[in-house]
């Protein structure tokens, strides 16, 4: 066992475990691939049907936990791959990098909608959200950028209104929801997986082992399908023991002070709202400076986001899918908090222009 986070003072954001039925040597990291488990966690007490064909050998494997997947009620592996002429002992699963993994994950995302769990809750929203903001940002940046396409209202109306939608129904409800995704994160040590014996042995008479995903072995809150079964409210012990030195929940409570912040722009954004702040401080102080801290919130969200899924505060995780997730939404966020900025000199004509662009 073996845990690191970036920060020697906070918690740890990464383990490695490994299994007493599956112990056959070290692993060293360099030679080791993260693998994570898919939806075939379904399953209560035997393996997919089509586990026969998507099984790859291994030489080692090991446990791996990481904060973000435990928070997701996820199961990553670490798995040894043999080397030519090695023995394989274990069949893991496919990675989740592979083409027929990716492919039926995106499946899945166009037609499985779990709304109890709160990982996906999370996902949803905040996906539509952009997609709001991006709407906003052909109302606001395109009538300056090429006038003739401009319809009457267009900015008024069609930015004021995707502006109150994308703030408070999308951004500020995800936010929320983070939190409650962060005090709900299984703190048990949940793997998630299921160790078979198969009846062939390999060469050195041993027999094999296979590796299934498992929801039998799976306790995180994300497989309750009957009810919402959350934890809404941490202890004040919990709160001030654990979660205060947790990067995911300081990452959230970033998030969600950054968003009510910014709430405070989707409102004055209405019509009826907007155009009755004047003169200028008005509209800076109830509009343009909201979103400017409400966007700072956002970007130390990111960061510690970003931080979370690396082993070194120094070295990014370019290869791990939470990491760019991270990143992404940090563009993002210097995106609102220039538009802020830049909208204090809205009366300038470049600063419309970049004002507008910057919500892309």
């Amino acid at each position: 066992q073996h845990a690191e986070g970036p920060f020697g003072f906070l918690n740890p954001t990464r383990a490695h475990f490994d299994h007493s039925g599956l112990a056959s040597g070290p692993a060293s990291d360099e030679t080791a691939t993260p693998q994570e488990s898919g939806d075939d966690a379904e399953t209560r007490h035997e393996p997919p049907k089509q586990a026969s064909g998507s099984n790859v050998p291994a030489k080692n494997v090991r446990f791996l936990w990481r904060s973000r997947d435990n928070r997701k009620g996820r199961h990553p592996l670490l798995v040894q791959e043999p080397l030519p002429g090695e023995e394989a002992r274990f069949l893991t699963p496919r990675r989740t990098s592979h083409p027929r993994e990716i492919l039926k994950t995106v499946i899945k995302t166009f037609t499985h909608y779990p709304i109890w769990d709160i990982s996906w809750l999370v996902a949803f929203i905040f996906t539509w959200g952009s997609v709001v903001w991006v709407i906003n940002g052909f109302f606001v940046w395109l009538p300056v950028v090429a006038p003739s396409t401009e319809f009457d209202g267009e900015i008024y109306y069609g930015g004021g209104i995707t502006a109150f939608i994308g703030a408070i129904i999308f951004f500020e409800t995800g936010s929320i929801l983070l939190i409650f995704e962060a005090i709900n994160a299984n703190r048990s040590g949940c793997f998630g997986w299921a160790v078979e014996q198969l009846v062939d042995k390999g060469r050195s008479g041993k027999p094999r082992l296979r590796v299934v995903a498992s929801r039998h072995h799976c306790h995180h809150h994300h497989q309750n399908r009957r009810n919402f079964h959350w934890q809404w409210f941490p202890s004040w012990h919990d709160l001030r023991i654990h979660y205060i030195h947790e990067l995911g929940f300081l990452a959230g409570s970033a998030q969600l002070f950054g968003a009510t912040v910014f709430g405070v722009s989707g409102f004055t954004a209405l019509p009826g709202i907007n155009n009755h702040l004047t003169p200028q401080w008005r509209l800076n102080a109830a509009y343009w400076i909201p979103q400017v801290i409400g966007g700072s919130g956002f970007i130390v969200s990111s960061s510690l986001y970003m931080l979370e899924t690396q082993q070194k505060w120094w070295k990014p995780a370019p290869h791990l899918l939470g990491w760019h997730i991270a990143f992404w939404n940090l563009v993002g966020a210097f995106g609102f908090t220039l538009c802020g900025a830049l909208g204090m000199a809205y009366n300038n004509s470049g600063a419309q222009y970049q004002a507008g662009l910057a919500t892309f």
